[in-house]
């Protein structure tokens, strides 16, 4: 039995996100430069965008650049921002027959203009699509994110004693959507690398060592799969949680 056939689809995560790690390490095990990881990876983003439409997954999130990334070296950004736009052009047919919407979310206009009309466009066409949505973590970092909040708390001048947990969660990039329930990190790194650091108090992380170019549909049920096997009690006793049902 596979483990597609194995999912609870009444207990599927209503949104994942995705750190997709090791495509430079991938690249340099086959002797190139690390581009050619990144080159290959939308194979596996193709994947993961198909297993989690095939689950009915609600929002799946991919750490696709963060502001850290900006200090690469420069050939490698120049790279990596003309695939954005490959991606986006040769990817958005296949959004639109999976009924999927695009959205982003991060400091979009660092983004070179050329990429970023590129992305838009796309987010526009996709904009009426009911099915999955995937956001595009660009030019993101959650230390950037908590501290553009706080600029915009600023700005609005708030009273202090009216500033609360879901007060500031309205002031983030994330406001639209709901936290996490599942983090997938590939790569066999064992860390969440500035990302959504305040939406993920309670999500399950799931870590694997597969190199992100050579993740597939197979690889997002296992995570499903495993995350069904865990128990969320969000604080309460487990006595509290088995009364709840």
């Amino acid at each position: 039995m596979s483990k597609l056939e194995q999912i609870d689809r009444t207990n599927v995560p209503k949104h994942v996100a995705i750190i997709m790690d090791g495509n430079g390490r991938w690249a340099m095990r086959q002797q190139h430069e690390r581009i050619f990881g990144h080159q290959n990876a939308m194979t596996a983003v193709r994947q993961a965008v198909e297993a989690a439409v095939q689950l009915k997954v609600e929002y799946l999130t991919l750490y696709t650049f963060s502001t850290e990334n900006w200090n690469r070296p420069q050939a490698e950004i120049d790279g990596l921002m003309e695939l954005l736009i490959k991606a986006v052009q040769d990817e958005t047919k296949t959004l639109m027959d999976n009924n999927v919407r695009l959205e982003t979310i991060g400091d979009i206009n660092r983004i070179p203009e050329r990429s970023r009309n590129k992305l838009m466009e796309c987010i526009a066409q996709t904009s009426s699509n009911s099915g999955t949505t995937l956001i595009l973590a660009l030019s993101y970092s959650s230390r950037w994110e908590i501290a553009e909040a706080m600029r915009k708390l600023c700005r609005d001048r708030l009273n202090p004693d009216d500033i609360n947990e879901e007060t500031l969660r309205k002031y983030l990039c994330t406001c639209d959507y709901p936290d996490p329930d599942l983090l997938i990190r590939t790569g066999g790194e064992i860390r969440v690398s500035n990302f959504l650091l305040w939406q993920m108090a309670y999500t399950e992380f799931y870590f694997s060592d597969i190199l992100w170019p050579d993740f597939r549909h197979e690889d997002f049920y296992e995570a499903v799969f495993d995350y069904q096997q865990r128990q969320r009690r969000f604080g309460k006793t487990e006595a509290q949680i088995i009364a709840k049902k």
